[in-house]
């Protein structure tokens, strides 16, 4: 039997599968949930700090998050949410905008993803590796049912 057939059969048949999962057999607490409201937030890579403002935000499932993000430094930093895939680059005193929509609940990291050096703030070392939020994307279905 000719090796393409049997690729393509395979590649195939794990479509099929995996079709069949998510209308079928994923739990609807898993499932992605989009409400149609839109949540605008501005992140801060504050100046020569290494460090998000603000370092923790909410926001509700389905919601459409649109985000400006600024970065006051005189380099580059980056943006990353694995999580609902944003990688972008910020370059020097600019401001950049993300849109994504928070479909999962949980608490997800954001970070800088572009290495930016150290520093002393406020009689603390701080580095890239500090540059480190938290988005909480909570159920807008009521957890006491």
């Amino acid at each position: 039997m000719n090796k393409y057939f049997i690729l393509l059969a395979l590649g195939i048949l794990i479509i099929a599968v995996g079709i069949v999962y998510r209308l079928f057999l994923l739990p609807q607490k898993s499932q992605p949930v989009v409400t149609g409201k839109t949540r605008e937030i501005t992140i801060i890579a504050k100046k020569d700090e290494w460090r998000f403002e603000p370092e923790i935000i909410d926001v509700n499932r389905g919601d459409k998050v649109l985000a400006t993000i600024v970065n006051e430094d005189d380099y580059d930093h980056g943006i990353a949410l694995d999580a609902f895939g944003i990688s972008q680059r910020m370059p020097a005193n600019s401001t950049i905008k993300v849109e994504f929509t928070a479909t999962q609940e949980g608490e997800f990291p954001f970070y800088c993803s572009v290495p930016c050096g150290e520093g002393e703030v406020d009689g603390h070392k701080r580095s890239h590796f500090d540059m480190v939020g938290k988005l909480h994307v909570r159920s807008i279905i009521s957890e006491t049912r």
